[in-house]
């Protein structure tokens, strides 16, 4: 049954008739120093970290420095009062962007959207990841492959690496996939957060790459491609005419939009 659901983050009390005193103080872009405590759910540990770059509140996501660099915390306690040597503490170096707004629709494990603005991929990665330090470089290669995305029994990959991937598909390790037009991107949750990239034209996937370790095909592009077709047939099915308006959609599974852009909220509202 097609479906949507839409949010929308309020700009003020008079939106939804609330009492001003129910409003917390409203987030903005210029860093507020703080002694922030930030929980690791993976570690079980609660460390304090010295932030200087953004305005934090109790419940960001956020990545740090040092020995648990790349591993996501919550922030649980934020400290304005304090008097420290900069030295003694690690720091925050990246905050996730849960500013979602937009409209959504239901199709299967996710939600997707069809609008650029709402979800775009810069701003999931940022819930999944630390950006990437200016100074490294990044290299990418593909060569001229192609098969068809309705057949892929047709694509050279070894069985082994098919079923875990269908495993992976299956258990929603699929966390974000986009196509704009023909480029195509995605997130998949494996031992860490990977990214996979495509082009998708006329039916066929080519250019096809993934920044795992493995040197051949992997179970996270196997994963990500089953994600895409069903997907598609999802918004063939239910959403054909919406997807034509702009040749684009994103879709996210349905426990990150609710980890990251709901729960992180404490006004607001969305329409089902």
């Amino acid at each position: 049954m097609a479906s949507q659901i839409g949010f929308l983050v309020p700009q003020n009390t008079a939106d939804l008739h609330l009492d001003p005193a129910s409003y917390t103080r409203q987030r903005t872009d210029a860093p507020r120093n703080s002694i922030v405590r930030v929980y690791f759910e993976e570690r079980d540990l609660t460390l304090s970290y010295y932030n200087n770059r953004f305005d934090l509140y109790c419940g960001d996501y956020v990545f740090v420095e040092g020995k648990l660099d790349g591993v996501q915390g919550r922030v649980v306690e934020v400290n304005y009062n304090f008097k420290i040597k900069s030295s003694d503490y690690m720091r925050v170096i990246a905050v996730a962007d849960t500013d979602v707004r937009g409209q959504f629709y239901f199709a299967g494990s996710h939600f997707v959207a069809f609008q650029p603005s709402v979800l775009p991929a810069e701003k999931v990665k940022t819930w999944f990841m630390p950006a990437c330090d200016g100074d490294e470089e990044v290299i990418s290669s593909y060569d001229d492959t192609s098969f068809l995305l309705e057949n892929l029994n047709e694509w050279n990959v070894s069985t082994a690496v098919a079923k875990h991937g269908k495993e992976y598909y299956m258990a929603n390790k699929v966390e974000y996939l986009c196509l704009n037009g023909t480029k195509g991107y995605a997130l998949v949750q494996g031992s860490h957060m990977y990214e996979v990239e495509f082009t998708y034209e006329d039916g066929a996937v080519s250019r096809l790459t993934c920044s795992c370790y493995c040197c051949s095909h992997c179970k996270h592009e196997v994963a990500a491609l089953l994600q895409l077709r069903e997907t598609l047939e999802q918004i063939g099915e239910h959403y054909g005419e919406v997807y034509k308006q702009t040749g684009y959609f994103a879709a996210v599974s349905r426990s990150a939009l609710f980890t990251y852009a709901v729960d992180t909220k404490e006004t607001g509202c969305f329409t089902l």
